[in-house]
């Protein structure tokens, strides 16, 4: 699977707003998910992954994964550990020129995130994203609207992933 050409990591950081996805099991049922990196002194990328469970008040969920760039010629290719020694397929296939839309795929083709800074989405803008998706070989099918409210904001809680 193809990656972007090259990722300004610096810009890539920050926070984005997982608006549609092909979900894992965590996943199901997410609500306002947002996906935020900052880019650590060693070069891994620490990561807070954030949603509330199956309704927009249900419990927040707060996961935080450590990435890895594994393609520093390009920096569009990470591992993504979520629990030791496994690193997750993590690769940056779609970025706009403004850094404010991505798609995250997977060799497998079988989980995909698209993400945007902001969480206000068009339906117009979900279907290109889902063409996209489908030229890559993925089953566009399968792609899912997550439930965002606009006006959220990222919150960070004291509750950790197992892992952590």
């Amino acid at each position: 699977m193809d990656t972007v050409k090259q990722v300004d990591l610096a810009r890539f950081m920050g926070d984005w707003y997982v608006v549609a996805n092909i979900p894992t099991f965590v996943e199901k049922g997410a609500h306002n998910a947002v996906e935020s990196y900052a880019l650590n002194a060693d070069g891994t990328i620490a990561t807070t992954f954030t949603f509330n469970k199956d309704a927009f008040d249900g419990p927040q969920k707060v996961y935080h994964p450590k990435g890895f760039v594994l393609d520093t010629s390009t920096n569009a290719r990470w591992g993504m550990q979520f629990i030791w020694p496994i690193k997750a397929d993590y690769r940056i296939v779609y970025l706009d020129p403004d850094y404010q839309l991505t798609v995250i795929g997977r060799a497998k083709r079988d989980y995909v995130w698209v993400m945007a800074r902001q969480p206000e989405f068009s339906e117009a803008e979900l279907q290109r994203m889902r063409d996209f998706i489908s030229s890559i070989g993925y089953d566009a099918t399968k792609l899912e609207r997550v439930p965002q409210q606009t006006g959220s904001a990222p919150a960070e809680t004291g509750e950790q992933s197992p892992d952590s």
